[in-house]
């Protein structure tokens, strides 16, 4: 396997984990919007923690993707 083939692998990786962090990420911030009076504040802090932890995650997945595209043009 070529190094461009290998690197294109990677980034249809990179989307599956970037498309499926944004879509629990947006469920997340959305269940904390609609449930933050209801339910208990552990609760509340564990979900604050997921959404700032997935959107570190995402911003890290673009990052990488960037680079691979990167070596993708320089290749």
């Amino acid at each position: 396997m070529s190094k461009a083939d290998r690197s294109k692998e990677k980034i249809g990786w990179l989307k599956v984990i970037f498309a499926v962090c944004v879509a629990v990420d947006a469920s997340l911030i959305g269940w904390l919007a609609r449930n933050y009076l209801h339910a208990g504040i552990v609760t509340v802090v564990v979900g604050i923690v997921g959404v700032i932890g997935l959107s570190i995650a995402i911003v890290y997945a673009n990052r990488v993707a960037s680079r691979r595209f990167r070596e993708l043009e320089d290749a």
